[in-house]
């Protein structure tokens, strides 16, 4: 039978029985976004290799605490994005990480388009400016603007309370806001 044609609802039933080529379909399916997450925080593209790959390992053997409540990719991009700020802390520990390097967009080749190049030459600059922004404020600006997690996810992931967290995002929007236009008056003159 081939795999191709299961959802992925059926395929996990499946991984939970030990069916391999079932783990390597579901790996083939989300490899790459899951790859791409794990890029956008550990910025090197072995150590973000390392995550996925270690972050489908966790998957495969939690998968029976897998419940349903939300789609196999968001619980899966949890997981990634877990370990890549575990990773990332830990590297930030060891002092192998500079801080400016921490985040940054990846783009998909497939992602431009002709039509919209005015509107990603904005989204790079907004990104290139986020790379300007405190550690904390770029994280969770990038967990709530890219990733799209809500104000009490990013508290859970980064370790902080819920007012905490929307007072960050706040002032890291603020932040943002104001290196932008300090670059657009820049550029101007």
């Amino acid at each position: 039978m081939s795999h191709q044609k299961l959802n992925t609802d059926q395929l996990l039933a499946l991984c939970q029985e030990g069916k391999q080529s079932a783990q390597f379909e579901i790996y083939n399916r989300y490899h790459q976004a899951m790859y791409n997450t794990a890029l956008r925080i550990v910025k090197d593209a072995y150590e973000a290799e390392d995550v996925m790959q270690e972050s489908f390992l966790n998957a495969f053997t939690k998968l029976h605490s897998f419940k349903g409540e939300v789609m196999f990719g968001a619980w899966l991009k949890r997981i990634v994005i877990n370990n890549s700020i575990q990773h990332y802390r830990k590297q930030q520990k060891n002092a192998e990480v500079e801080l400016e390097d921490v985040m940054y967009r990846v783009e998909d080749k497939n992602d431009i388009d002709p039509d919209h190049e005015l509107t990603n030459i904005k989204a790079q600059k907004v990104l290139q400016t986020m790379k300007m922004l405190k550690d904390n404020y770029r994280m969770a600006l990038t967990l709530h603007l890219i990733e799209g997690y809500d104000y009490e996810e990013i508290g859970n992931i980064m370790q902080i309370s819920y007012a905490n967290c929307r007072t960050t995002i706040s002032r890291a929007k603020e932040s943002l806001r104001k290196k932008l236009q300090t670059n657009a008056y820049d550029t101007e003159r």
